[in-house]
């Protein structure tokens, strides 16, 4: 759970090169006995992901103080793990938000599907990217995204 921690009067922060536990690039936790298996623990995880200045971390109060453990990860800590088919098309994140999908956001790189989101790109997961792949159309210009009878160019490349 996302607290305020500018409450508390203390602040312990864990640097990612002492972290525990990283995330791959699939958005798979880890630590040193493999990757976690217990869906309890990898939705707290992934509920407490915060950003900051620092990069991504895991917030978590102490009670008088709060901590901040920065974790390794690849590209990114924020993934699509599933769609919500309405008007609009919603994204769940493995933080729990839901986003709605802007197709003029979507994005190439390195063979991986992303949403840019403000200044942070959420990748697609496995799962999701199977569920969008029935829109996706491939060309030899590209590819393109079907929502709503409308075709939106999907690009390479950060937005």
């Amino acid at each position: 759970m996302k607290k305020d921690h500018d409450t508390h009067p203390g602040e312990l922060i864990i640097p990612k090169e002492k972290a525990v536990f990283w995330m791959d690039g699939q958005g798979r936790w880890h630590n040193q006995h493999g990757p976690f298996e217990h869906k309890k623990i990898i939705d707290h995880f992934n509920a407490a992901i915060q950003k900051d200045e620092g990069g991504y971390f895991l917030g978590q109060d102490h009670g008088e103080v709060y901590e901040k453990v920065y974790f390794p990860y690849q590209d990114t800590a924020l993934f699509v793990t599933d769609l919500l088919w309405g008007d609009p098309v919603q994204m769940l994140l493995n933080t729990g938000e839901r986003l709605d999908l802007s197709p003029n956001l979507l994005f190439i790189g390195n063979d991986q599907l992303f949403h840019q989101k403000g200044d942070e790109i959420v990748k697609f997961s496995q799962h999701a990217l199977a569920k969008i792949s029935e829109k996706i159309e491939f060309s030899e210009g590209g590819c393109s995204i079907r929502l709503k009878g409308i075709d939106y160019s999907i690009s390479g490349g950060l937005k």
